[in-house]
């Protein structure tokens, strides 16, 4: 088997592994409180990539200064972004919450034009922001008329917030770049997140014991630590190495359809032909945005790992 052939098999395993995610997390928030479940999945993933790091590696701990800014990226990135993504996953279907997930790289564009007055966006750009926004609400209209879970709208807000803080840490580490490994990094800041997650949950109450928890969300768990953020982390890296970005960015297309669809028939979420062109739409609008910036070298392409 030849190398391009192993990237491509990795680029598969990345994209239907990383969508299954979505399904993984829903299954383990259905019955334990979601931000106990995502502080136990960043405090175990996190302390394994610190582990490894230092002791096989041979990394020295961080500064003080740098902790100080992972903390930060922590607090966006896995308080924020995923803590509240993992919450929202609660009342919405893990398609949905995969598809708003998909959006982030349409929001860097517009806070990037809005904040930091970027003009070098063209009609492209903006036709995969009005397809990429015209989608989610296709898919919205046609999935609030089949969820009668409480809390919908709920669930709907707390993703876009999720989806929004992530691309604000986007782009600080985009114009930022820390003098550390960004592997390691992610380690540490999945690490304190997991910490500020436990103050949290001890705060609002909202936790069961940990002798309590259920077989399926410790299921759930192995599955996201050990495959989605270990195994398919490692076939990431290596599918990015060996083809062509453009080629090793489709995941962050497939992703979505495939918690759409795997939704369907593990969680028995609703899916109907307007939920799927909607779906297709928005992804549409993801790939024209990125399309029409990757030449440009004043925004970078944004199609980044394991969302959230």
């Amino acid at each position: 088997m030849t190398t391009k052939q192993k990237a491509y098999i990795a680029l598969s395993a990345t994209s239907i592994v990383w969508g299954t995610t979505w399904v993984a997390s829903k299954l383990g928030v259905q019955k334990t409180p979601a931000l106990e479940v995502a502080s136990i999945r960043q405090f175990i993933g996190g302390s394994l990539y610190i582990l490894f790091f230092i002791f096989i590696k041979k990394e020295p701990i961080p500064t003080l200064k740098q902790l100080g800014w992972l903390a930060f990226m922590g607090i966006l990135m896995f308080v924020s972004a995923n803590g509240f993504a993992t919450l929202g996953l609660k009342y919405i279907t893990s398609g949905l919450g995969a598809l708003i997930a998909a959006l982030y790289p349409l929001f860097v564009v517009l806070i990037e034009m809005i904040f930091f007055k970027n003009k070098k966006i063209n009609v492209l750009t903006f036709t995969g922001i009005l397809l990429g926004i015209g989608g989610i609400a296709v898919v919205f209209y046609d999935n609030a008329f089949h969820n009668h879970t409480e809390g919908y709208l709920w669930g709907v807000i707390l993703s876009l917030i999720a989806m929004v803080t992530w691309s604000v840490a986007t782009i600080f580490i985009a114009r930022k770049k820390a003098d550390i490994n960004p592997y390691y990094a992610t380690g540490w800041q999945m690490f304190i997140s997991s910490i500020i997650l436990f103050g949290m949950v001890i705060v609002t109450g909202d936790h069961i014991p940990v002798s309590a928890i259920p077989f399926q969300t410790w299921g759930a768990l192995a599955y996201l630590i050990i495959a989605g953020s270990i195994f398919t982390f490692v076939a990431f890296i290596y599918s990015m190495k060996h083809l062509e970005p453009s080629i090793a960015a489709l995941y962050a297309y497939i992703n979505p359809i495939v918690a759409i669809l795997v939704g369907s028939l593990v969680v028995n979420e609703k899916l109907t032909f307007n939920i799927l062109i909607g779906s297709v739409i928005t992804l549409v609008g993801v790939y024209l945005v990125n399309k029409s910036l990757r030449n440009k070298k004043d925004i970078p392409e944004y199609s980044d790992a394991d969302a959230m």
